[in-house]
């Protein structure tokens, strides 16, 4: 597959110990051999400055593919389309409309909702039932407001919320059910799946059945918290088995590294993280395809097994 690579901006951002601007950065990133369109935070990275960047964007040749909304500050410390009061949430799904009318005016295709804020903390303290209804409700108005534009929910099952309101790709699919339109779907980060318990290949198997995977995240990390490392750096079967999936669905989007690098180079850890995804797509070019499809329809996990060994690590032979 012929992705398109695209980064997390803030980890270019400090820069020989000075914050720099997000021009700059943009400028830094492009110099990336492999990469290819951006990915930025909405609000945060436009501000006042939004013309400076689509320039910079367009000066360096990268497509911008996905705006990702950021609930900051203190309007959304108590939840976001979930807020108790109506002028909180009212800004919430405003900020999520403007950035879809900033995407649509730009032709930017894609908005992604990472509802941190909605959830609860303790038993008893919320309404479930009503929770539920305001979010599935924020997303109706923000997805119906441009159907060309597609929007997408990042699901997460804790932090910043102790429980979020949206864990798992079940709840996520479930939501797009109920909002109920073409445009309105998710977007899979393998550090959330892997917080939440689940099988990165598995759960994309889900979204890309249902014809609803947007976008896709990757990183990699331990399991309990969100530790944003590099691409299969922890688990690299898993993530081999992610892009056959991704294939297999003809996922067409970008992918997006979304890691943490602060303790290491950014520019050297991003370009680290697409030759990692450019080796294993190579392995997926050599898998026995036929083989594959004969194990699996026995659920053999012995001959499954010994095929990858054999596909990553030669047949053993010497």
């Amino acid at each position: 597959m012929d992705y398109l690579f695209a980064s997390r901006l803030n980890s270019f951002r400090s820069h020989g110990g000075t914050r720099i601007s997000v021009p700059e950065a943009i400028r830094i990133m492009a110099k990336v051999p492999g990469m290819s369109a951006l990915e930025l935070n909405f609000p945060q990275h436009f501000g006042d400055a939004a013309d400076e960047i689509l320039a910079a964007a367009a000066d360096v040749g990268m497509p911008i593919t996905a705006l990702n909304l950021r609930w900051d500050g203190p309007d959304f410390a108590d939840g976001a389309f979930t807020h108790p009061k109506p002028e909180n949430r009212a800004h919430a799904i405003a900020t999520a409309i403007a950035a879809v009318d900033c995407a649509a005016a730009n032709g930017i295709p894609h908005v992604i909702l990472w509802m941190g804020p909605d959830g609860f903390d303790y038993p008893f303290q919320a309404d479930y039932t009503a929770l539920w209804d305001m979010e599935v409700d924020g997303f109706r108005q923000v997805a119906s407001r441009n159907p060309d534009v597609r929007v997408s929910v990042e699901y997460k099952p804790s932090d910043p919320r102790r429980v979020s309101l949206l864990r798992s790709m079940s709840d996520s699919l479930l939501a797009v059910h109920e909002v109920g339109l073409p445009n309105f779907g998710v977007t899979l980060d393998v550090c959330h799946v892997l917080m939440a318990g689940e099988q990165p290949a598995a759960v994309a198997a889900q979204a890309l059945r249902a014809g609803r995977l947007f976008g896709v995240h990757i990183n990699d990390g331990y399991g309990p918290a969100d530790d944003g490392m590099m691409v299969a750096s922890i688990h690299p079967f898993h993530m081999l088995e992610l892009l056959l999936e991704l294939r297999k669905g003809k996922f067409g989007g970008t992918i997006y590294f979304d890691t943490f690098p602060e303790l290491v180079d950014p520019t050297s850890e991003c370009a680290n993280n697409i030759r990692m995804v450019k080796r294993l797509e190579a392995l997926l070019d050599r898998m026995p395809l036929d083989d594959l499809r004969a194990i699996q329809k026995k659920q053999d996990a012995m001959a499954a097994t010994a095929l990858v060994q054999d596909l990553v690590f030669g047949d053993g032979n010497g």
